[in-house]
């Protein structure tokens, strides 16, 4: 069954995500074994980890798919710069940014989520509140500051 059950959403948004995850496993493995590695490689390590930390979560503590969806759209598509939206979030940084960013869609973007769940597909219009919704967050979310 697997992708068949899932909502049209899901399936568009984490249709490449299986992939990726299965190459930043192959070079989580491989990585172990050399220190030289190319600015390239530690991006797509580092993007494999954020991706990581996305799909984790709590036992018995089911999230809604609309939320889920959110989570995993924030760490796989690009803003109007090019860049992925969780790019430049620390992998520490990863569950607190996407807890604090459901939290913010729930109180500022209820209607997305509602059109997201009543649409369950990744529209033109849920698209377009999505990213309205990460850009105004990118300029509300702090990071952790840097240990000195």
């Amino acid at each position: 069954v697997g992708g068949n059950a899932q909502i049209k959403g899901m399936q568009k948004i984490a249709g490449s995500l299986r992939l990726e995850l299965a190459q930043y496993r192959e070079l989580a493995a491989f990585a172990q074994f050399g220190s030289d590695l190319d600015k390239s490689t530690q991006e797509t390590l580092a993007r494999g980890a954020r991706l990581t930390e996305i799909l984790k979560q709590g036992q018995y503590v089911p999230m809604p798919v609309e939320k889920q969806i959110v989570q995993i759209y924030a760490g796989t598509q690009k803003d109007k710069s090019g860049v992925v939206w969780i790019r430049n979030i620390e992998v520490s940084d990863v569950q607190r940014y996407m807890q604090e960013l459901v939290d913010f869609m729930e109180t500022r973007y209820p209607q997305a989520l509602k059109l997201l769940r009543e649409k369950k597909d990744l529209t033109d219009d849920v698209r377009a509140a999505l990213d309205q919704a990460l850009e105004e967050f990118k300029s509300v979310f702090r990071p952790t500051p840097a240990k000195a």
